[in-house]
């Protein structure tokens, strides 16, 4: 069995750790990116002073440190060691989450059935519910609260006591991370305390994923061509290639070519290449006839202008405009418009709340008046 997580174990309470001192390469926990052991993401040396989460190019990313005397655990920025950027708050109960930044509203982990079940509530203790983490046989299954009971991830742990393998969708779904322990046990983080510090170190912002995916898309774009998987590896070609023509004999019927003469490509020892088409040039302007461009230059202005100005062409009144206006809005006008009383009206209104005033009923006593001051004092029934 591996040592118990720093943070909380009544063992380390009494313990005083010097200023600036911390131990923080006992145990490294390696993170891998995608199905295979291919490309690190992330490194974490877990010691007993604290986490170091350091990127794939070995640069310290997050700093938490453990203070077991007030039982909590803290971000605190990499740069400036002493600013803390989030302070985690563990008791009996769960976790409150304190944040120090802007626009980050606080988090709770609240222990449920047995504290077999974690909540995440966003906003505080009575906020919205975000989450919940099940514990099960084998892992951790996080639930998103809407998704009617759909799993979102699974942190999967290894019976060996040496992998933590991060799904997406269920049990059986993609693997999205893989963690690997070395002097460390996956079973320290099993009980609910200690999975919520392994969840609060692992976790990853919306920014650190995106500049992981940049780096990829990076790394992919800087191989050379013919190298990548994703890239064409046949021979390249470019605007000004002559392609050889793949065709047969030409005969008597076969379409004459372009550009220079057969006995001009016969003499240069180059008969089966393609001439390319010059820009602006089509199929009829190859064959001899004109084209629309030039048949349109034949057409003297004057004649243009005429057709343009025929009275044939002018657009005619329609035969709506030989009705006089008077005519038309007549009909209108010869409806009656006027409004009517409705049949209401003549009730008169003694009539129309006499009901009202019949139904009237005089207030009675509730059944609570019943139950004596000191019973309701109390809540208990008395004999």
């Amino acid at each position: 069995m591996g040592e118990k997580p720093y943070l909380p174990g009544e063992q380390y309470k009494n313990q005083e750790w010097p200023e600036g001192k911390r131990i923080m390469t006992e145990s490294v926990i390696t993170e891998f990116t995608g199905n295979q052991r291919e490309t690190v993401g992330r490194l974490y040396r877990y010691g007993t002073a604290g986490v170091t989460v350091l990127d794939s190019h070995n640069a310290v990313q997050r700093l938490y440190r453990f203070d077991p005397s007030s039982n909590t655990m803290t971000e605190n920025d990499p740069r400036q060691p002493g600013k803390i950027l989030r302070r985690f708050v563990f008791d009996n109960y769960g976790m409150l989450e304190e944040t120090f930044s802007f626009g980050r509203p606080p988090r709770t982990f609240n222990y449920e059935p047995g504290g077999r079940q974690i909540v995440m509530r966003e906003g505080g203790e009575y906020g919205a519910v975000g989450k919940t983490f099940t514990f099960e046989g084998s892992g951790v299954t996080e639930t998103a609260f809407g998704r009617d009971g759909n799993i979102e991830r699974v942190y999967s742990f290894d019976p060996k006591n040496e992998t933590i393998t991060i799904r997406s969708g269920g049990w059986y779904g993609d693997i999205e991370r893989r963690l690997v322990f070395e002097r460390l046990d996956v079973s320290v983080f099993c009980e609910p305390e200690a999975f919520l510090q392994f969840l609060m170190f692992t976790e990853k912002s919306a920014g650190e994923a995106e500049a992981e995916i940049d780096e990829q898309v990076a790394k992919i774009r800087a191989q050379a061509p013919g190298k990548s998987r994703f890239a064409y590896n046949g021979p390249q070609h470019s605007s000004n290639d002559r392609v050889p023509a793949v065709r047969s004999q030409p005969g008597p019927q076969s379409r004459p070519t372009l550009g220079r003469s057969h006995e001009e490509r016969t003499m240069a020892g180059n008969d089966d290449i393609i001439d390319f088409i010059p820009d602006g040039a089509s199929s009829s302007t190859a064959k001899g006839s004109p084209s629309i461009h030039d048949r349109s230059n034949a057409i003297p202005f004057e004649e243009r202008w005429q057709r343009g100005n025929d009275d044939e062409d002018k657009l005619k009144k329609g035969e709506s405009s030989r009705i006089p206006l008077e005519e038309r809005f007549r009909s209108v006008r010869e409806q009656d418009r006027t409004l009517t009383a409705g049949r209401s009206a003549s009730i008169p209104l003694d009539e129309r709340f006499q009901n009202v005033e019949n139904k009237k009923e005089e207030l009675t006593p509730g059944r609570s008046t019943q139950i004596s001051y000191e019973e309701r004092r109390t809540g208990k029934r008395q004999q």
